[in-house]
C-alpha cells in the first residue's frame, strides 16, 4: 500500500489530546431539485436561528432529521444511488467488456482505460478501477469485500454519480475504501448522489466536489479507523456539500480534513464543508489543524449535527482541530438537529 494508505490507517480513533472540544440527470432531477430546495430553506432558517443565538428552536426549522434525512431535503435511500427498477447487467456473469472497459477475472476488477468512457447500467461484483480521464460512472452498482470499491489512479475530470457502492456485509466483508483517489493526484473529481455503505472509509479524496451523497451504516473490523470522508490535508480546493454522513461508531469521524503527517510542513487549506447532515464518530469533524498543522480557508458553515448516536454528535464532540484563527477560516451557522440551536466550534 502507499504511504497515504498507511498514514490513513494509523489515524487515532481515540479521543485526541486536544482540550477543545439533486433525481438522476434526467429521471430524478425534478424530485432531487425539490428536495434540495426544501433542504436549502430548512438550512437558511436554521442558519439564521444559529446566528441569532436564540434559546429555542424556531418553528420554521425542521428538527430530528437524522432519523429520516429525506423528509428534511437531505440525501437518503430513495434519492441517491442506482434508482429502484433500473436494469443492470451483471459483471462478470452477463458481460465482461464494453467500450473503454474490460473485466480482469484474476483480480476481479473492471478496468477503465479509455479517456471519455461513459460507464452505466452495470452491477459489478468486484472493484472498478478508473485509469483514464473524463470518465463518467452513472447508475453503476459496485459490491465488494476488497480493499477498493471504485479506485481512481492518475485521473482528471472523473464523475461518479447516482451509483451504489457497498461492502458484502458490515463485518469481514466490508469494503476498505468505497471510493478512493489512490495516489491523491486526481483532479476535477465529482462524487455526486451516491449511496455508500458497509465501508471502512467511504470516500478518500483531497480535491474536487463531493455533494448529495448518502453515506451510512459503516462496516467494522477490529483495528479499523472509520471515516465518512477522509480528505487527508492538502491545499487544493475541495467542497463537501449537501451530504448525509452518518457514522454510527464511536470512531473516527464523518469528515476528516487533517493531514496524515501533521505538523508545520503539512498545511491544510481551501476546504469547504457546508449544508451537510452529520453525526457520529469520536469527533464528527476533524478540522485540519491537528498537531499544529497550519490551516487557512477552512469554511465550515450551515451543517446540521445529528445526535442519534451521541449527545454531542460525536462521542467527544462535534469538532476537533478547527482553528478559527486560520486566515480566511470561518465557523458559522452550524446547528443541532434536535434543537436548532447553534453549535460552537470549541
Amino acid at each position: 500500500m502507499t504511504a497515504e494508505r498507511n498514514a490513513a490507517a494509523s489515524f487515532p480513533a481515540r479521543r485526541p489530546a486536544l482540550s477543545r472540544g439533486a433525481r438522476r440527470a434526467a429521471g430524478r432531477s425534478g424530485r432531487l431539485a425539490g428536495a434540495v430546495m426544501a433542504g436549502a430553506a430548512v438550512l437558511a432558517a436554521a442558519g439564521a436561528l444559529a446566528a441569532g443565538g436564540t434559546g429555542r428552536a424556531d418553528a420554521a426549522v425542521l428538527l430530528n432529521c437524522a432519523a429520516a434525512p429525506q423528509s428534511c431535503g437531505y440525501p437518503g435511500a430513495a434519492n441517491t444511488g442506482v434508482p429502484a427498477g433500473t436494469a443492470l447487467k451483471s459483471v462478470p456473469a452477463q458481460v465482461t467488456s464494453g467500450p473503454g472497459w474490460s473485466w480482469n477475472a484474476t483480480t476481479s476488477t473492471v478496468t477503465v482505460t479509455a479517456n471519455g468512457t461513459a460507464l452505466s447500467g452495470l452491477s459489478i461484483a468486484g472493484t472498478l478501477q478508473v485509469s483514464a480521464s473524463n470518465v463518467t460512472v452513472t447508475n453503476v452498482k459496485v459490491t465488494t469485500g476488497g480493499n477498493f470499491g471504485i479506485s481512481l489512479t492518475h485521473t482528471a475530470g472523473v464523475t461518479i454519480q447516482n451509483s451504489t457502492i457497498s461492502g458484502l456485509n458490515p463485518t469481514a466483508g466490508r469494503v476498505g475504501y468505497a471510493i478512493d483517489d489512490v495516489y491523491g493526484d486526481s483532479t476535477g473529481i465529482t462524487i455526486k448522489n451516491d449511496n455508500i455503505s458497509a465501508f471502512r472509509t467511504a470516500i478518500q479524496a483531497s480535491a474536487g466536489l463531493v455533494t448529495g451523497n448518502y453515506i451510512h451504516d459503516p462496516g467494522y473490523l477490529a483495528g479499523d479507523h472509520t471515516n465518512g470522508i477522509y480528505v487527508g490535508g492538502g491545499t487544493q480546493p475541495m467542497t463537501i456539500s449537501g451530504n448525509t454522513i452518518l457514522d454510527s461508531l464511536n470512531q473516527t469521524d464523518a469528515i476528516n480534513l487533517d493531514a496524515p503527517t501533521p505538523g508545520p510542513s503539512a498545511p491544510v487549506a481551501a476546504k469547504t464543508i457546508k449544508d451537510n447532515l452529520l453525526a457520529g464518530g469520536s469527533y464528527t469533524i476533524y478540522g485540519g489543524a491537528a498537531s499544529g498543522s497550519p490551516t487557512s480557508g477552512i469554511i465550515i458553515t450551515g451543517n446540521r449535527f445529528g445526535q442519534s448516536y451521541f449527545p454531542h454528535s460525536g462521542q467527544y464532540g462535534p469538532v476537533a482541530y478547527f482553528d478559527p484563527a486560520g486566515r480566511g477560516s470561518t465557523w458559522s451557522g452550524n446547528f443541532w438537529d434536535t434543537t436548532g440551536q447553534a453549535v460552537a466550534s470549541s
